[in-house]
């Protein structure tokens, strides 16, 4: 940890926000600090790979380097130059982080889409992108086959596994005729590394442009979150898809930073599964979507008397965790839950770090070291403690400019001026607007309120949805919850409850009754769900985060 410059031995926040200070070098790559420096040693293993149907492998750093060698040399006979851009549509198996690495060593701008992107939105990020090289697996093929024509600057697909047409480039076949020796560019920390479009809520996905040091400006949070890692013994494993902010910045890139190997597993998430692989694999650190530990507490309660478990740090983000998820990770896992938040432009901003100090269950955290945050009025000024304001970042912290930020979005000045009002992005005291809303208290930690589009006003209160579905989800009936306001004629705006229900239960006038009286037992009286809807499931991102746009949508059709 201390080529980072952290104190490990802090106790308290103060401590570990002062011991630190940004020490960005000029010439950065984010290939030669994954795995380039690590690959002399032939045993330091880098991923232990899973699939549904129990396949295995196993990676050291000098076999993904070799890989990715090889890699770099075919894209480059394919024309691929620095700045050019490389979608990588693959789930979590070993050509995804080697493509990454092949990509960052070259200088080539590496465009990760999910794989389970549909044809319109793939399109969308490629013909957005002006990608030159796409790599796909079999689940992408249906995809790219229906777009590729409309893509004019698609010169290349590379297929994985059984992606295999005549227009496809087999992937082993491409390698093996290639060198395994590769010098890589050197490249400056502010040169393009990755585009990652975001999910957005309105209007077309925008594509946050990263540096490479962008991946230095996540380090100090993601070694807080998981109680300072890496510690011996130390594994990591998430669900999160490697397409992600979330599976890229806060699971792939950070391990293998360290020289520390990984899970990845292709397949679908299952509670009893995880638990399973983390038994097999002896995982210590996990990054699990609050989604992900609600079904896992469902289906598990009580984890330790079926599986050995040797965890040792979870974090959570993407939505609020709440009290009832955190009080189970600490009796049923033996380990505190530690929250984090961040979004894709400005990611690992905040959290927290149990073992400097115990987190408050639903609590965002501090700022984490190296991030200047603060929770902004509307007028730009610092709010009040205990009121509710705008999340916001400092472009600089301590006279030094932070890392973690994006360099801007791709092809999109007028939304890069908005995310960072005043002076711009290359001003040190620009701030990033976040959009999330969050209340400071006394002793500096931050709740999160919501998105500024999830809030809504009832009879004069402002409401939030978090605390609601974090109660509604200590009754027995409630697999999930979420909360968005109705429209009504006296109150302007109701709570209204999507529940879905545990297996076994049923909906009905009864249990509409008991929930309701559930939350006015533990909430204030303006606070229950007036409408309960029974819903099946939940729309989500693939970041796990609950769309309540679309629910509100769904509300205005009926």
């Amino acid at each position: 940890m201390s080529d980072i410059g952290l104190d490990v031995t802090a106790r308290d926040w103060q401590t570990l926000r002062a011991s630190f200070r940004w020490q960005v070098p000029a010439r950065y790559n984010i290939a030669r600090a994954c795995c380039g420096r690590w690959a002399d040693d032939r045993s330091r293993f880098a991923l232990y790979y899973e699939d549904e149907a129990g396949h295995t492998e196993a990676w050291t750093f000098w076999d993904v380097q070799q890989a990715a060698n090889r890699l770099s040399n075919v894209l480059g006979a394919m024309g691929v130059m620095a700045g050019d851009r490389v979608a990588i549509m693959l789930p979590q198996r070993p050509e995804t982080g080697i493509a990454h690495m092949a990509c960052y060593q070259m200088g080539a701008i590496a465009v990760p889409v999910s794989h389970l992107s549909g044809a319109d939105a793939l399109e969308y990020r490629l013909s957005h992108a002006e990608a030159r090289v796409a790599i796909i697996d079999e689940d992408g093929l249906e995809q790219i086959a229906a777009v590729r024509d409309r893509l004019p600057q698609l010169k290349h697909v590379i297929g994985v596994g059984a992606a295999r047409e005549s227009w496809v480039r087999e992937w082993t076949a491409l390698l093996a005729l290639a060198s395994s020796r590769y010098t890589p560019l050197d490249t400056a920390a502010d040169d393009p590394a990755m585009i990652i479009y975001t999910s957005g809520t309105t209007g077309n996905p925008k594509g946050a442009l990263m540096a490479q040091r962008t991946l230095l400006g996540n380090l100090p949070g993601f070694v807080s979150s998981h109680n300072f890692y890496p510690q011996r013994g130390d594994l990591f494993w998430s669900p999160a898809d490697w397409a992600w902010t979330g599976g890229l910045f806060d699971a792939l890139l950070p391990s293998w930073n360290f020289g520390q190997p990984l899970l990845g597993y292709r397949g679908r998430f299952d509670a009893e599964k995880a638990f399973w692989l983390m038994e097999k694999y002896a995982v210590k650190n996990s990054f699990l979507f609050p989604t992900a530990l609600k079904m896992m507490m469902k289906a598990v309660p009580q984890p330790r008397q079926k599986y050995d478990l040797v965890l040792r740090s979870i974090m959570s983000a993407g939505e609020t965790v709440g009290a009832a998820v955190c009080h189970w990770g600490q009796e049923a896992l033996g380990v505190t839950v530690n929250e984090m938040y961040g979004q894709t432009e400005i990611n690992y901003i905040v959290g927290n770090c149990a073992t400097v100090t115990p987190p408050e269950p639903g609590a965002m955290g501090r700022g984490y070291p190296g991030h200047h945050v603060a929770v902004l009025d509307d007028e730009g000024q610092p709010a009040v403690p205990g009121e509710t304001g705008e999340v916001c970042v400092q472009r600089s912290c301590d006279g030094a400019m932070d890392p973690v930020f994006m360099l801007g979005y791709w092809n999109n000045p007028q939304a890069t001026a908005e995310k960072f009002p005043g002076g711009g992005i290359d001003d040190p005291a620009a701030w990033g607007r976040t959009g999330d809303l969050a209340r400071l208290d006394a002793q500096g930690v931050l709740w999160y309120q919501g998105r500024s589009d999830d809030m809504f006003k009832s009879a004069g209160y402002r409401i939030g949805p978090g605390e609601i579905e974090n109660c509604l989800l200590r009754h027995p009936a409630v697999a999930n919850a979420a909360v968005i306001g109705a429209p009504d004629a006296v109150r302007g705006t109701v709570v209204k409850a999507f529940i879905v229900l545990q297996a076994g239960e049923q909906g009905s006038a009864g249990l509409e009754a008991s929930l309701q009286q559930h939350v006015r037992q533990y909430l204030a009286p303006y606070e229950y769900p007036r409408i309960i809807e029974f819903i099946d499931a939940l729309p989500m991102t693939t970041t796990g985060k609950v769309q309540r746009r679309l629910l509100r949508q769904r509300g205005d059709s009926k």
